[in-house]
């Protein structure tokens, strides 16, 4: 595995923790509201369709396209500039903000699981800027 290709994999990794600890918040929250989630099929049927947890797709669509690139044979090396940058973006949370990088911040608030998904998140996204700057 090339060191870029391990670069890329550990983003995937880590965009992966950072959305199981968000969908871990995202479930308590609706099973306060709602009662609890008959299983792994009904919970993927919410993270799919319900709007109690469309706020995390912006997480899973991101791991999705680093995926995708880590099928490939060679990966082109724009393709992992722009994805270390809308993960960066992403991974950036925002007090005064509304959408993801609000509810984010309020992750990060409450919840150390987030935080260290969140740290290792950060670390590839930077491994991989580094990587491009040298």
């Amino acid at each position: 595995m090339t060191e870029r290709r391990a670069q890329l994999t550990a983003l995937r990794e880590g965009l992966l923790a950072v959305h199981k600890a968000l969908l871990a918040i995202a479930r308590a929250e609706y099973e306060g509201e709602h009662g609890p989630v008959a299983g792994p099929g009904a919970l993927l049927q919410l993270l799919i369709h319900d709007e109690a947890f469309a706020w995390l797709h912006p997480v899973s669509e991101l791991a999705a396209r680093a995926d995708e690139l880590l099928e490939e044979d060679a990966i082109p090396e724009a393709e992992v500039s722009a994805i270390a940058r809308a993960a960066g973006e992403l991974l950036t949370p925002d007090e005064a903000g509304t959408g993801f990088p609000r509810r984010y911040f309020d992750a990060l608030q409450g919840s150390p699981e987030v935080v260290m998904a969140h740290a290792g998140a950060r670390r590839a996204v930077d491994a991989l800027r580094r990587a491009k700057a040298s």
